[in-house]
């Protein structure tokens, strides 16, 4: 499984249509709606907003005002088959005055979601949890040492409360420390190489 570490953008012209797709990474459906509504006010004047997005177990695509089944579902089906989630892609159109067909526009939508995705943006997820572990101050040292490659944050009060994204390894290492922990979340983590 993957997602993109940033925004990406993508140009394609097929027979005086403009195909703009644009992808997002996105955490909540709250993430999706903003986007949407960021685009719709950027490319004011475009004839269709398309779009595709998996968020968690949430997966929705639109085909606005397309033939059924010509945008949303190619989108969809591209960001399927590059086994992503947490991402929206977005494919802006103007109508350049020639008519492609259903069999045109579900190969233009496709190619401009191909295109948005580059391999060098794309980062691999992994299952992991959300951890808080609560540890004595003179513990510090062990805990910051095993967690310097993950996303944490400590927080200061009568104990030291780190909240952590770890994979399974680090999980059990956690265990084994022999520490006041609580898993919080499962979740995907991105994967560090």
């Amino acid at each position: 499984m993957y997602t993109i570490s940033k925004n990406a953008k993508y140009i394609l012209e097929v027979k005086k249509s403009s195909f703009i797709a644009l992808l997002y990474k996105v955490d909540s459906i709250d993430d999706v709606t903003k986007y949407l509504g960021l685009v719709k006010d950027e490319y004011k004047d475009a004839t269709h907003y398309c779009y595709g997005y998996i968020v968690g177990d949430t997966i929705k695509f639109c085909d606005d005002g397309e033939p059924g089944g010509t945008a949303g579902a190619p989108i969809m089906n591209v960001l399927v088959k590059n086994n992503l989630t947490n991402v929206l892609c977005i494919v802006v159109r103007y109508f350049g005055g020639i008519k492609l067909g259903a069999g045109g526009l579900v190969r233009a939508y496709t190619k401009a979601c191909s295109n948005v995705i580059d391999s060098d943006n794309l980062v691999g997820l992994i299952p992991g949890y959300s951890v808080l572990v609560k540890v004595s101050y003179d513990r510090q040292k062990e805990l910051d040492l095993l967690f310097k490659n993950l996303e944490y944050k400590k927080i200061f009060g009568e104990d030291v409360c780190y909240r952590v994204k770890c994979p399974s390894d680090i999980l059990k290492k956690i265990e084994e420390l022999n520490v006041n922990y609580e898993i919080k979340d499962k979740l995907l983590i991105e994967k560090r190489f």
